[in-house]
């Protein structure tokens, strides 16, 4: 894992954190799901809740990998600034294009949202690499995810005498209500929202901090073995913290940073050893063609869900039509639901095989 080595693992792990998010986003009906395949209503974790701050992880890791070995000299830095403000620019954009589709009506459109997210922080997490030292960085993430807690645990919430911790009222709820514009996911709350967006950018730093402890000299497994360690603590430490400040996807909670990034942390530590050292690759190619082109394949799902559950054929769209069919041969519901989604998935996986076979690599 020197700086010219490219980490199968780390795209293994991007493919498949793309690939649950699609499946996820898209089950036949959702109706019929399963309770692992959801997200927890407020407090709480599902498996469903790690693929967001898995993905945003990944982000850190790569950010690292991406810049390591550039000089940050003032020329140098100032070049980076543009590709990064660039970059975030795109990646917004694009985000916003989703959200709009396919009515594109302008005066309801929701400002937020999960490629949003991801463009903040990669925005903020690629100018504290560019502007601060290693010590620097994890004081900075402390000072994040500390400053939070005190802001949505201990600062009354205004029109309340004391903090209040529940869904559409809380800080963040009323930070997003003040501030961000346009509609809200929840109406008067967004998962996504600005103040929520902060803890987010401390998820990214905790992959920034794993990409420093990959590119260190240490023998491999030594650097795999400290990974675990420093996971697993971050993990036990975000669990304790869960009993005063309950983890929360929604909120973005401080011990959900610590709990999500410990197991994102983990999950990339094995995969290094499984699939870098021990060289088991062929059993994640799939994921490794999903992780090379992982924003056009999350795009591409945006587009065509469209097509399989907006557009009608005949008298029921095609998700619909196909989970008629699967239970009419006797499939379980939420199997039929979860099967509609696999399907979908493959799908999305053709276009992207074929880029990956021709080489070509979309970055946005």
């Amino acid at each position: 894992m020197s700086q010219k080595q490219r980490l199968i693992s780390l795209d293994a792990l991007r493919g498949f954190t793309i690939a649950a998010m699609i499946l996820v986003n898209n089950p036949g009906s959702w109706e019929h799901v399963y309770a692992p395949l959801l997200h927890k209503a407020w407090n709480g974790l599902t498996p469903t809740d790690l693929i967001f701050p898995f993905f945003i992880f990944i982000v850190g890791v790569s950010a690292v990998l991406s810049f390591s070995g550039k000089n940050k000299t003032r020329q140098e830095r100032k070049l980076l600034v543009k590709k990064v403000l660039w970059r975030s620019v795109k990646i917004f954009a694009v985000g916003l294009f989703l959200n709009l589709y396919p009515s594109f009506q302008f005066d309801e459109v929701r400002i937020a949202g999960v490629l949003q997210r991801i463009a903040l922080v990669y925005l903020l997490i690629g100018l504290i690499y560019l502007f601060l030292n290693k010590r620097q960085i994890v004081f900075f993430s402390a000072f994040i995810l500390l400053g939070y807690w005190v802001v949505m645990r201990f600062i009354p919430t205004p029109g309340f005498s004391s903090a209040m911790f529940e869904p559409g009222v809380n800080m963040a709820a009323w930070v997003d209500s003040w501030l961000l514009p346009g509609r809200m996911w929840n109406g008067n709350w967004d998962p996504e929202g600005l103040l929520s967006t902060l803890p987010a950018v401390a998820t990214g730093l905790g992959g920034m901090m794993t990409g420093f402890l990959l590119m260190s000299q240490q023998p491999v497994i030594n650097r795999i073995a400290r990974l675990f360690v420093y996971a697993f603590a971050a993990c036990v430490l975000g669990v304790v913290w869960g009993w005063f400040f309950p983890i929360n996807k929604n909120l973005w909670t401080s011990s959900y940073v610590l709990v999500t990034g410990g197991l994102a942390a983990m999950t990339l530590a094995a995969s290094i050893y499984l699939i870098d050292v021990k060289g088991y690759k062929k059993l994640v190619q799939p994921f490794v063609i999903f992780g090379s082109n992982a924003i056009t394949a999350y795009v591409l799902a945006g587009l065509l869900s469209y097509l399989i559950y907006g557009v009608r054929f005949g008298n029921a769209p095609l998700s619909a039509s196909l989970m008629q069919f699967l239970q009419a041969l006797g499939v379980n519901p939420k199997l039929s639901s979860m099967l509609v989604a696999l399907l979908f998935i493959g799908l999305i996986y053709f276009p992207v095989y074929i880029l990956y076979r021709k080489k070509v690599f979309i970055r946005l």
